[in-house]
């Protein structure tokens, strides 16, 4: 069975270049796609699932904003699992500071530029090996701007509707993007931060071995 993963925000397939699933899936990465004037997550989620093969069972995961384009497909798609990693299942968990930040014009000050500085200064005391500072920096210098830029707006302006109830969603103790005082996840991971996916892998390898092979 394939298991479908999507990206974080500015990441590609290679902050995935840790994650292991058991023997009898593959693993299959979804390319980004550029977004249409005026659309909005929902809509650019039901064009990314084009990129999946919906005529047969499969499993879907998704990092921090993969995580909510994955919640937005499983409602039309019904994937067998879907799993979220450092992300939330419903808008609702979405801290208000950040529309309230949005509508005062923070996007205009907190621009990609920033993010990106952000990202490289933050590796210098960050508790990833060299080699995936290395990653995390190179993938924050290529960047699309004018997708983070776009996918922000699209963040602060998601309105879900339903909650789904089947989500499977693993989360860091210490995730400062999204913070875990604000969602209810299905499993923690104590001190894990919004980059956990890299320095804590083996932890979340172990959660989705358990969670794939009850299927």
């Amino acid at each position: 069975m394939k298991i479908y993963l999507i990206p974080g925000l500015a990441a590609d397939k290679r902050v995935f270049r840790h994650i292991h699933v058991p023997d009898g899936y593959e693993q299959v990465y979804l390319e980004w796609i550029k977004p249409l004037p005026g659309e909005n997550l929902k809509e650019y989620a039901y064009r990314m699932a084009e990129q999946i093969s919906t005529d047969e069972p499969f499993v879907l995961a998704g990092l921090s904003f993969g995580g909510m384009l994955a919640v937005e497909i499983a409602k039309r798609f019904h994937p067998d699992k879907t799993i979220i990693i450092a992300s939330i299942p419903h808008h609702s968990h979405l801290p208000n500071y950040y529309r309230k930040a949005w509508q005062l014009g923070m996007h205009k000050i907190i621009t990609p530029a920033v993010i990106r500085n952000g990202v490289l200064v933050k590796r210098l005391l960050a508790s990833e090996s060299n080699e995936d500072k290395e990653v995390i920096k190179r993938m924050a210098m290529e960047m699309d701007v004018d997708f983070v830029k776009w996918a922000m707006q699209a963040i602060v302006e998601w309105e879900s509707d339903e909650e789904l109830a089947d989500i499977i969603h693993i989360h860091g103790t210490s995730d400062r993007i999204l913070p875990f005082s604000y969602t209810k996840p299905s499993y923690s991971i104590p001190r894990g931060g919004h980059l956990m996916i890299f320095d804590r892998a083996g932890e979340i390898n172990s959660i989705l071995e358990l969670i794939l092979k009850s299927h």
